[in-house]
């Protein structure tokens, strides 16, 4: 009886053990699948979420330039203009000969000359006519419209048209060379106007809308078009890069398409103010590649008041050619760091040279202001009112100068550097090759300097080729000794030993000994 009793209770027991773990086993799995449902509901409401988000944003950017083109779309103008060229016809030319002399067949009366002379008389005048495309900004209701002065340079006529189709005569009101920036004025009135922002306040990375009218007569439409893009860098240097007559020191960079007939249009941020005027691109084929370039419309503001006025633009000068300075100088002159700028030349009769400034002075400051680099000097001095009186702190011979100077109106030709030649066998000093300055040689490099040797050619991967010498380049001292002939610089660079410092009608520049 205990025996089965004991069969009983293990079975049942057992039994007890077995519904146990079978109950166990499926709450666990009803609990993973609730889990995993859980983790899925979860994972879809973040895609959900994130979808909506990214919709957001390409909803909030898309609206944002429909918005730009409805609103300062309205404001830009189509500019095209034309220039007649006249060429002088007069009499003809017999059988190749020089004017004044004599034909082969027998001088002034002969058969062929009357001949021509009776049936075909003289070559009458002829005229060429050039076209020009670009575009422009509405920037008052009574009809100035703010573009590039390159748009409108020599331009015998000027057709304006409106995105609406309209078009008028245009009238220039005023231009700058320097700054790249003209008004003109069409008869019209209550247009749109675009509303003018803050270039200070641009950032990298930021949205821009450039707007204008790119082939638009080809393509028979006058409504602008639009390109999206963001802003690439900020305060770009072209100087070497475009004509000598323009100042492209301070541009904004953007990678926003910017086409042959975007040139005076707007740059627009994604509130619609206008923060800057299409100006260029660089592309090695003429197209579009990705790098455009607008001048801040800060710097437009300045002058648009005296260009509607007709009134001539006036710029700060100090009649002095810079450089950066670069580790090698800093090293050279004692220098800490490699803020401030070299002076390479002091011109006669400039306001600095008459103030005391040489050649070899580093200017640290500026009217108070701090100068780190050539653009920000030429910046900051072209922007100081014409005669005031400043203070320029300099570094003469590891010494602080302070000179005070009256800033004078840069003048409308500034004395510009030389170009390269060509290669001539010469004497080679480490890497360079060069010829004593002739009266040949000062025609050919376009020189007005007297003596000094031409750099005629450098050797890749030398210390001079290293230090930044190009052919072309006049030097004018070594190691603070005037090189007037080749016997000068045979002499000195006979006895260089050590890291040298060139002074070349371009600058300074240190050749190292190896």
């Amino acid at each position: 009886m205990k025996r089965k009793n004991l069969i009983f209770g293990a079975a049942f027991l057992l039994i007890g053990i077995v519904f146990g773990v079978a109950l166990t086993l499926k709450l666990d799995i009803f609990s993973s699948a609730q889990s995993q449902n859980a983790e899925t509901q979860v994972s879809a409401a973040q895609s959900a979420k994130q979808e909506v988000d990214a919709g957001s944003i390409s909803s909030g950017l898309e609206g944002a330039v429909i918005n730009v083109a409805k609103t300062a779309g309205k404001a830009v103008v189509s500019i095209s203009t034309e220039h007649v060229t006249k060429i002088k016809g007069g009499k003809r030319f017999y059988f190749n000969q020089p004017f004044g002399q004599e034909s082969p067949f027998g001088g002034e009366n002969d058969f062929f000359r009357r001949f021509f002379d009776d049936y075909f008389g003289e070559v009458p005048d002829r005229e060429f006519k050039q076209s020009g495309l670009g575009s422009g900004v509405i920037i008052d209701a009574e009809g100035y419209i703010l573009t590039n002065e390159h748009v409108i340079n020599d331009a015998d006529k000027i057709t304006v048209t409106l995105s609406d189709g309209r078009e008028f005569k245009g009238e220039v009101k005023g231009r700058d060379a320097r700054s790249d920036l003209a008004v003109i004025k069409i008869n019209a009135s209550k247009l749109p106007v675009a509303s003018l922002g803050d270039s200070d306040g641009l950032k990298i990375g930021e949205w821009v809308v450039a707007i204008g009218n790119p082939f638009g007569f080809a393509m028979q439409n006058p409504e602008p078009t639009v390109t999206c893009g963001v802003i690439s860098a900020l305060h770009r240097s072209l100087g070497r890069v475009f004509p000598r007559d323009k100042d492209y020191n301070d541009l904004i960079q953007t990678d926003a398409a910017i086409n042959p007939g975007n040139s005076g249009g707007p740059l627009a941020n994604l509130k619609g103010e206008v923060v800057g005027v299409n100006v260029a691109i660089f592309s090695t084929t003429g197209g579009y590649q990705g790098v455009g370039f607008a001048i801040p419309i800060n710097s437009a503001k300045r002058v648009i008041s005296l260009l509607i006025e007709g009134k001539k633009i006036s710029y700060g000068w100090l009649g002095v050619t810079v450089q950066d300075m670069t580790d090698d100088l800093a090293k050279y002159f004692g220098l800490s760091d490699k803020s401030g700028v070299l002076v390479a030349k002091a011109l006669e009769d400039g306001p600095a040279k008459k103030a005391g400034m040489k050649e070899g002075d580093i200017i640290k400051q500026f009217d108070g202001k701090s100068v780190n680099n050539v653009r920000e000097l030429i910046s900051t001095v072209s922007k100081t009112e014409v005669n005031k009186k400043v203070k320029v702190n300099i570094i003469r011979d590891k010494k602080a100068i302070v000179l005070d100077i009256q800033v004078g109106e840069r003048p409308e030709t500034v004395e510009e550097e030389g170009e390269a030649g060509a290669e001539v066998e010469g004497q080679k000093w480490r890497g360079l090759s060069v010829e004593e300055l002739t009266e040949e040689s000062s025609r050919r490099y376009r020189t007005d300097e007297k003596q000094g040797v031409i750099v005629i050619d450098v050797e890749p991967s030398t210390p001079a080729d290293n230090a930044g010498l190009i052919p072309g380049d006049l030097i004018l001292e070594i190691d603070k000794k005037p090189v007037k002939s080749m016997a000068d610089y045979q002499k000195i660079t006979k006895a260089a030993k050590g890291d040298i410092l060139i002074k070349a009608q371009r600058g300074y520049f240190v050749v190292k000994e190896k």
